[in-house]
């Protein structure tokens, strides 16, 4: 199948996920020591110095990558891969390879959503592949243990610190790669990805471009959306106390401001039924520019003209083929 044909059949399987002036004075998300409210806290306003430091790592660390080589389709060379995680262990995931190209290629990171791995953004990886980038899809921290993807415990803050960490981490295994202009590499998450993608943008400085694909402010965001009131309600007030602290400083909303000069796609659905409204618009309207907005009379999966436009747009900034 032509890869302009597959691009026309193919939608990315979005699972269930999830103005802030960057130079003002920021302050810390309002959690009060009695607190047990269901509402959403204040998340303060753009993050600090100080929260930007969480996601610092070196730079300079033995990647010891490891590929193994699965198939080559349509050009396009798919591997296994693992590399060395800042906070030890391995991050695992996927890369797509235009084997056949011989000028310097684009690159993308592209991050799932929840539950989800990075198999299960093999068929667009490759399609992005075919179309001249060189794509890599990992697993977040969640997809490499047992167990549910969110805990509502203090131990979620630290795996979303090393999600950010491994994200950079891929963009050091673009970098490294001979093929790769190392000025043409763009992030596209889809769902918790896009939520997610508002944190990444506000702390690597690397990329030039990013799609956020039916993202909403955060974890906290998302759990606190009118659609889990009920869950919430039936933990304890503890255990929601414990865990907004533990998230709210890092939820990615207060991030995103920090984005610029990255040029910002942010992709959502009107009749989204896991993403209100309102928590989309908040988040578009934290992002700075350049920055481009689309609706779509569609739900949380899009449609086919959301596939369209973020491949024009990726088009434009990154040098992807353009569709035929």
């Amino acid at each position: 199948m032509k890869p302009a044909v597959a691009l026309v059949t193919v939608f990315v399987s979005a699972c269930a996920g999830a103005p802030a002036d960057p130079s003002s004075a920021p302050t810390k998300p309002n959690l009060s020591a009695d607190s047990c409210a269901l509402a959403r806290p204040d998340f303060g306003g753009a993050a600090t110095g100080t929260d930007r430091d969480l996601f610092a790592y070196d730079v300079n660390a033995p990647l010891n990558l490891q590929k193994v080589v699965e198939s080559t389709t349509n050009g396009v060379e798919t591997s296994t891969i693992s590399f060395s995680s800042p906070g030890g262990g391995s991050v695992t995931g996927l890369l797509f390879d235009p084997v056949g190209r011989s000028s310097l290629r684009p690159g993308m990171v592209l991050m799932h959503g929840m539950p989800g791995t990075a198999r299960g953004m093999a068929a667009y990886a490759q399609l992005l592949a075919q179309f001249g980038a060189v794509v890599i899809a990992i697993d977040a921290p969640f997809a490499r243990r047992a167990g549910e993807p969110v805990r509502l415990i203090t131990e979620d803050r630290g795996e979303q610190i090393q999600l950010i960490k491994d994200l950079q981490r891929a963009v050091d295994v673009l970098r490294a790669r001979a093929n790769v202009d190392d000025e043409r590499i763009a992030y596209l998450g889809i769902s918790y990805g896009g939520a997610m993608g508002a944190l990444f943008v506000g702390i690597e400085r690397r990329i030039k471009a990013a799609v956020l694909v039916v993202g909403d402010g955060g974890l906290v965001s998302h759990f606190t959306g009118p659609e889990d009131l009920n869950f919430m309600a039936g933990l304890s007030c503890a255990t929601r106390v414990n865990w907004f602290r533990a998230m709210a400083p890092i939820e990615p909303i207060r991030f995103i401001a920090h984005a610029s000069p990255t040029a910002l796609l942010l992709q959502n659905g009107r009749l989204d039924n896991l993403v209100p409204t309102a928590d989309a618009q908040a988040l578009q309207t934290a992002a700075p520019q350049p920055k481009t907005l689309h609706w779509y009379d569609a739900g949380h999966g899009l449609n086919q003209q959301a596939l369209f436009d973020r491949h024009d747009w990726l088009h434009e900034k990154i040098g992807l083929d353009a569709r035929q």
